[in-house]
């Protein structure tokens, strides 16, 4: 009876040791899910991987075309009891074989945008490149940005169409180049949003420079080089054509070649290629069949090196890339640019932080719009206000509560004007949303005619101006100001009136007042350590310019004036770019002003499609009455 009584003690405490590391496991698991996806790390190298390399995704992205616009971007995370349909992954060798298409309108873009969404659906992913050209060493703007998906599909935009403002950038293009749930990856292609923000007001976010996954996941040495061409050749076996007579050819022609549309769809499909590589996602066996994978499953597995700029780690980091991103010149022995992941590129962005497309928008609290009415003493409708104005009439003793829903005030004053009929603007209600997407819980004021064209007109035509102020939500305002900069540069070209530039700037350096506070500098801080010639060629540069005699020694207080110097000067010739645009078109008088205001309007209409305009919004709007009161011949002050 003894052994049997430690026998069942025996196996009791082996069952209960059992039940209790599975119960613990259980646990730890759980919280481990639990745990945040994006983490902030000090290395984005030496991160360790937060999820194993092998995905089983139990959630996609889905888009349902009948629910969704075709010109808005939504990604939505769908719950799915049964796991989605096996999606077909080619292997290296078929993804790189599937032709590029090129685009260079926006219907060409809008045809291509369907089957892109399709796919950015199942894989949030974007291998993504740029090209541009450049002369005597110095790079022009971007001219083509390849972006390709999962499939290998590749789409060439040349980007150089939607420049001039003759073609409208894509509404959609700018949204997902700007989408926080779709990764963009590549080699450089931090910096490669760093130009497109300053050569087109574009936005670039969720980027993954796929140096560093590769030196994360130690798939490459540092001493291979971290280029494109060595990445796909160490990983993928596959040898990138990086000869200077494509690489340096004319990006800004107007028929690519085959040999050039090849090479750039290479870049962007390589880098897709590369990004399933390195995270294990495909092997190079051929042919596989993969699930949908969720955009929070591929930020886990890139924790820590979303939106991070590449900087090498010591002199076998290979930055340059053994040269294959210097490239994009017309000539090629000029071909001497620096490469894109150089850091040489201006960040336009404060603070060097990359915002998603609308962020940094302060949305409005309240509504804009109260509707409510103004009638005259006879009872005749005026126009609409909000209820603070309204109100003001009523203190003032000048107006009395007529109704108060709909809240109406009655003046007991003749107004100056009256409306020419009730088929007027400024008589009908405004809802409070978005005039574009029709949103109606975040919105901020839209200037139609941005304030600085605006700003200069006459005073005849800045009254009663709230037609061309709309409301868009924060997304839509952003989009509208980029297609906004197109229509300014346009602007500028047309009427030589440059944005930024030294004709357009209100001060210059003055480069003798410079060197004079740079000599008076030298010799306050070096004194007798200076060689008496350099001293003394120093010495007669500040007295030339101060007008002091020879004789005359140079004082500690003539130097510290001369030290203090400002160098910057008023520039006599400056023009703001607005002034300048609306004096040309003051040159045809009050009908050439309407064809500024007509434009702005026209070019709003054109390019963000709004389908909530309020009733009785018009191009055209007051012109007519513009020309009955002042008459086309009204001379125009500009202010």
């Amino acid at each position: 009876m003894a052994h049997r009584g430690s026998l069942t003690a025996v196996v009791t405490t082996v069952l209960g040791v059992t039940l209790g590391g599975l119960l613990l496991w259980q646990v730890y698991r759980t919280k481990r899910k639990k745990l945040p996806s994006t983490q902030k790390v000090v290395d984005p190298v030496e991160a360790p991987d937060p999820v194993d390399n092998t995905l089983n995704a139990v959630q996609y992205h889905c888009v349902e075309p009948h629910h969704v616009p075709a010109t808005e971007m939504k990604t939505v995370e769908c719950q799915s009891a049964e796991p989605p349909p096996p999606v077909h992954v080619l292997s290296f060798d078929e993804l790189l074989e599937v032709k590029p298409v090129m685009v260079s309108s926006e219907e060409e873009w809008q045809q291509m945008w369907p089957l892109m969404q399709k796919e950015l659906s199942v894989f949030p992913v974007l291998g993504l490149d740029c090209e541009w050209a450049s002369v005597k060493g110095r790079a022009s703007v971007v001219s083509l940005l390849q972006v390709a998906t999962y499939s290998g599909l590749c789409v060439l935009v040349k980007l150089l169409a939607f420049r001039s403002g003759q073609q409208l950038c894509p509404h959609t293009l700018i949204q997902v180049l700007g989408d926080t749930h779709i990764l963009k990856v590549g080699v450089g292609c931090y910096e490669d949003g760093r130009r497109l923000t300053r050569d087109y007001g574009l936005t670039l976010t969720c980027t993954v420079d796929l140096r560093y996954l590769a030196l994360r996941q130690r798939q490459t040495s540092v001493s291979n080089g971290l280029s494109l061409k060595s990445l796909a050749a160490d990983l993928l076996n596959v040898s990138l054509d990086k000869s200077l007579e494509i690489r340096c050819s004319d990006w800004e022609a107007d028929q690519l070649t085959l040999e050039q549309m090849t090479y750039a769809a290479r870049d962007a499909q390589v880098s897709m290629a590369l990004f399933l590589r390195l995270l294990g996602l495909r092997s190079e066996a051929g042919p596989t069949h993969s699930n949908g994978t969720s955009f929070s499953e591929l930020v886990s597995l890139c924790q820590g090196l979303v939106d991070v700029p590449f900087r090498a780690r010591g002199e076998g980091d290979d930055r340059s890339g053994d040269g294959e991103r210097r490239r994009r010149m017309k000539k090629p022995a000029l071909c001497e640019i620096p490469e894109s992941g150089d850091q040489q590129v201006p960040d336009p962005r404060k603070n060097n932080k990359r915002k998603p497309l609308g962020v940094g928008y302060s949305a409005r609290k309240s509504p804009l719009y109260d509707n409510c009415f103004l009638y005259a003493p006879d009872g005749q409708p005026l126009c609409t206000c909000d209820k603070k104005k309204a109100k003001w009439y009523l203190d003032k003793g000048i107006g009395v509560l007529q109704s108060e829903d709909p809240f109406i005030v009655r003046l007991l004053f003749e107004p100056s004007g009256r409306p020419d009929s009730q088929q007027d603007y400024y008589l009908t209600a405004k809802e409070n949303l978005c005039v574009v997407c029709g949103k109606a819980d975040s919105y901020i004021r839209k200037n139609i005619v941005p304030h600085e064209y605006r700003r200069h007109f006459p005073t005849e035509m800045k009254d009663h101006n709230s037609h061309d102020i709309l409301l868009l939500c924060t997304l839509c305002h952003a989009a509208s100001n980029v297609h906004d900069g197109f229509l300014k540069q346009q602007l500028a070209e047309e009427f030589a009136a440059p944005q930024g530039c030294e004709e357009g700037v209100r001060l210059l350096e003055d480069s003798d007042r410079r060197r004079v506070r740079s000599a008076a500098r030298a010799l306050l801080s070096a004194g007798e350590g200076l060689p008496e010639p350099r001293r003394e060629e120093l010495q007669v540069l500040i007295r030339s310019f101060l007008s002091v005699n020879e004789e005359q020694e140079l004082s500690e207080e003539v130097l510290q004036q001369a030290a203090s110097l400002e160098t910057r000067i008023l520039n006599e010739a400056y023009v703001p770019h607005g002034l300048k645009v609306v004096q040309a078109y003051a040159e045809h008088g009050l009908r050439g002003l309407m064809d500024l205001e007509r434009r702005w309007r026209q070019h709003f209409l054109s390019t963000m499609q709004p389908r909530h305009l309020p009733p009785l919004w018009s191009v055209d709007h007051n012109h007519s009455k513009f020309l009955r009161k002042y008459g086309a011949d009204l001379p125009v002050k500009l202010n």
